[in-house]
């Protein structure tokens, strides 16, 4: 359930600003604040029903535009190359010369905090 949700998050990030002020801050309270439906309901003024049906219209959308678009894959597999370079890069600094393996820690270390 958390991946799922995480993969929501990451969604949300991609493409929020294509959604309605609405429904945006409806999903940001279910998947970033951690509210139940019927805390949603009570906060925005609409029902159960309508806060559980603007969830999950709104994850059919994002789930559409990330078919389409592929951000969040894209970032994804960004990350997981920076991550397999960084590892690499590790493994091969026990050959370099003693003068030269700060600079590879140092590269290892800025690959490990990229963020795509």
């Amino acid at each position: 359930m958390f991946e799922k949700d995480m993969h929501f998050a990451l969604l949300l990030d991609a493409y929020g600003d294509l959604l309605s002020e609405h429904r945006r801050e409806i999903f940001e309270l279910y998947y970033s604040e951690d509210l139940s439906l019927s805390e949603i309901a009570e906060n925005t003024g609409i029902s159960r029903q309508g806060v559980r049906e603007s969830i999950k219209k709104t994850e059919s959308e994002l789930l559409r535009w990330e078919e389409k678009l592929g951000l969040v894959a894209r970032q994804e597999a960004l990350h997981t190359d920076a991550e397999r370079h960084a590892a690499l890069l590790e493994s091969l600094s026990a050959a370099l010369p003693q003068d030269r393996k700060p600079i590879a820690d140092e590269v290892v270390r800025y690959l490990r905090t990229l963020h795509f």
